[in-house]
């Protein structure tokens, strides 16, 4: 017994230094090395160099002065730590109602027609409940209530909307969107 016991404690010390230690240092290494901000997160800084979020995480901004994102379904509405979706399929009356309720608030926010067409991602939470971007299109139906409300032009606005407008994934996959957290920064840079 002694004859297979000691080579197997060997084994798991060797194993435990080289899987436990030596590749997770390496890993981490070579993730900042070569992906700086990004291994750390994507973490975004105001203006005073605080840390305000991530651009890889949705958050809630309410009020007349700010462009709120996609609803979220994540615990109690962008909670990280209950990451989810609301799981109700496309023919549930419960989604139905929620999304109907959602249209007429965004038309009423937004100073939109009974009859104006509203994005699908401005009314529908995604599957992660945290998604930090919004359609261009969102943005752009927005853009005239923040302007009024922040004492800017909707042209101003929209100039804000395209620089912080992000192209597709490798530039096929998805739509372009507007990450909402930087956005709303860029905005407030401009106001103060």
């Amino acid at each position: 017994m002694r004859r297979q016991l000691l080579p197997a404690l060997r084994m798991l010390a060797v194993l435990t230094v080289l899987t436990g230690i030596l590749y997770p240092l390496a890993m981490t290494g070579i993730g900042q090395a070569a992906f700086g901000s990004k291994a750390d997160g994507s973490l975004i800084r105001d203006a005073s160099g605080t840390v305000v979020g991530s651009s890889l995480i949705g958050q809630s901004f309410d009020g007349e002065r700010w462009f709120h994102p996609r609803p979220s379904a994540a615990g109690d509405g962008y909670d990280a730590t209950s990451s989810s979706s609301s799981n109700l399929g496309p023919t549930n009356p419960e989604l139905l109602d929620a999304v109907a309720e959602r249209v007429d608030a965004y038309r009423a926010d937004n100073g939109l027609a009974p009859d104006a067409t509203v994005p699908v991602d401005a009314v529908t939470a995604s599957g992660s409940g945290l998604d930090p971007q919004i359609s261009v299109a969102n943005a752009r139906l927005q853009a005239a209530r923040v302007a009024g409300a922040r004492g800017l032009t909707v042209d101003r606005v929209d100039a804000l909307i395209d620089a912080h407008t992000h192209g597709r994934s490798l530039g096929f996959l998805g739509e372009p969107g507007v990450n909402v957290l930087e956005l709303n920064l860029a905005l407030e840079a401009t106001t103060t």
